[in-house]
């Protein structure tokens, strides 16, 4: 039987983990995915921060909560994961999009700074992937898993958007991850996609905007603005649902065209 589009985007009955899902990106893709029915569990360090997400996705008639977790820690994921399994019972869909920077020129990049940054964006991911895979999606022969990569891991760094070479190395080894999962875990019925984002307002690049300007950021792009609180929604929902199933080892840039050009 043919399975109609709008069927094929929804996600009633589905469970997902959002980790750095308090705010920003995070929170965007936890209510795309809500919104579609899927139950959400979302992921920070800060506990205050989660309740109050939680309390806002609740009133849009979306069913969630929050545990405290720090990413780059592998006894707090291995809580996480605990936590998120008895909650939800089992994960369909994983997002990883919990991440640090570090704003300093590659010749005085701190080494502490470095792992922090590769700790958290990089062995973070793999920690809790691994423990997701082993514990839910690959007994069930289901998963989808959208990591949180950047436009900075598909490009180098401009001396005036200072993110850190530790965060452009760390984004480029999770559009690897991405390619190198997806071509393992294929067999396990587990699509395994990245999302790149190009600029979007955020705790992370505040710095930026006062430094340069909304505008001139913007004028990098073709489409000549940067990212809203709408712009992930589409692409994140196309990697959590079936009408993503035949879509895996893949990196989409949302970004309005910069790495087009």
């Amino acid at each position: 039987m043919t399975k109609s589009i709008r069927s094929a985007f929804d996600l009633s009955g589905k469970t997902a983990l959002i980790t750095g899902g308090s705010r920003g990106l995070g929170l965007q893709i936890a209510e795309a995915l809500g919104e579609m029915g899927a139950r959400v569990m979302l992921s920070a360090r800060k506990a205050d921060e989660l309740e109050a997400a939680a309390t806002e996705l609740k009133k849009q008639g979306i069913d969630a909560s929050g545990f405290a977790a720090d990413s780059s820690q592998p006894e707090s994921i291995a809580r996480l994961v605990d936590a998120a399994l008895s909650r939800l019972g089992h994960v369909d869909i994983l997002v990883n999009n919990a991440g640090a920077t570090w704003g300093a020129p590659a010749e005085d990049h701190p080494l502490e700074a470095w792992d922090k940054v590769v700790n958290l964006n990089l062995r973070g991911v793999f920690v809790l992937t691994q423990a997701i895979g082993k514990r839910s999606m690959i007994p069930r022969r289901y998963g989808r898993i959208i990591n949180v990569a950047s436009v900075a891991g598909l490009r180098g760094s401009r001396p005036d958007v200072l993110t850190g070479i530790a965060y452009h190395s760390s984004k480029g080894a999770v559009v690897n991850f991405t390619r190198a999962l997806a071509g393992e875990w294929g067999r396990y019925g587990i699509t395994v996609n990245a999302l790149a984002p190009g600029f979007f307002p955020s705790k992370m690049t505040r710095g930026t905007l006062e430094r340069i300007g909304a505008d001139g950021v913007a004028r990098e792009a073709p489409l000549n603005r940067i990212g809203d609180d709408q712009d992930l929604k589409g692409a994140a929902l196309l990697f959590a649902s079936d009408a993503g199933k035949h879509i895996t080892g893949q990196i989409l840039a949302v970004d309005g065209g910069v790495t087009a050009v």
